[in-house]
């Protein structure tokens, strides 16, 4: 059977972290719903760190307007669907990884699909309230470790990038959004989980092409399309990547 704990290309990571980490890496079940900017480079972390099951989903296919900012997203890749894109950038990395790649949106229609009790960590990189809501509230009440990361648009300090749980995130219009929703409906989380976010909110300093018009994110009020940057982006998906490999180590530590 695979192990991470003895490859050869996660030797460095298992110099830090230890033959007990890297086993656990390589066994626990992790989902990613939403491979764009954020979602994509979280899944790259994953890989390079040493995890075995990813489960990457996204409706979409690569469009040019992604190509600032999503890590599969190239001349090359235009037109392709986005989970099977990075699939295929990720088993470059492990050869030996268990990618499943599943092209469907989330929703309450759909969220009964993804057998989510089936993982041990569930990550929400999904930019609309609606589903976003649907999934925190279904997500957190699995057993499964949720992460989620806010909104990631309109920013450009790399220094403001944070975590906090998500009754403490402050200064990100999503989450304000989706606090709202939740006390408006009386209806809450399972329990506590963290969030990768950051209270910078510029304004777009310049006008979208008309062929960005189906790429929006949201700002709070409505959606629209909103500028983002590739550095803010990647920084949001390996920080929340970080929070799995970190959540696992401190376990371990536990243990000992």
């Amino acid at each position: 059977m695979y192990s991470p704990a003895e490859d050869p290309i996660y030797s460095r990571t298992g110099l830090l972290l230890g033959p007990d980490v890297m086993e656990r890496l390589g066994q626990v079940r992790v989902i990613i719903f939403g491979v764009g900017g954020v979602g994509s480079w979280c899944a790259e972390g994953l890989v390079r760190s040493g995890i075995t099951h990813l489960t990457l989903v996204d409706s979409d296919c690569v469009s040019t307007s992604n190509i600032n900012r999503q890590l599969m997203a190239t001349t090359r890749t235009v037109g392709q669907i986005k989970v099977e894109a990075l699939k295929a950038r990720l088993l470059e990395i492990n050869p030996n990884a268990e990618i499943t790649a599943i092209q469907r949106a989330y929703s309450a229609e759909t969220a009964a699909s993804f057998e989510l009790e089936r993982y041990d960590y569930i990550l929400d990189a999904i930019d609309s309230l609606k589903e976003k809501s649907d999934l925190i509230l279904r997500g957190t009440r699995t057993p499964a470790v949720f992460f989620s990361s806010m909104g990631a648009a309109l920013k450009v300090n790399p220094q403001g990038v944070r975590v906090a749980e998500f009754w403490n995130v402050r200064g990100c219009p999503l989450g304000a959004a989706i606090r709202k929703k939740f006390k408006q409906n009386h209806t809450y989380p399972g329990h506590k989980f963290r969030c990768v976010y950051d209270e910078e909110v510029l304004p777009n300093r310049g006008q979208a092409l008309a062929a960005d018009a189906s790429n929006s994110e949201w700002d709070g009020r409505k959606a629209q399309i909103n500028g983002t940057t590739a550095h803010i982006t990647a920084l949001f998906g390996m920080t929340l990547a970080g929070l799995v490999i970190e959540d696992l180590y401190q376990k371990a530590l536990q243990k000992n």
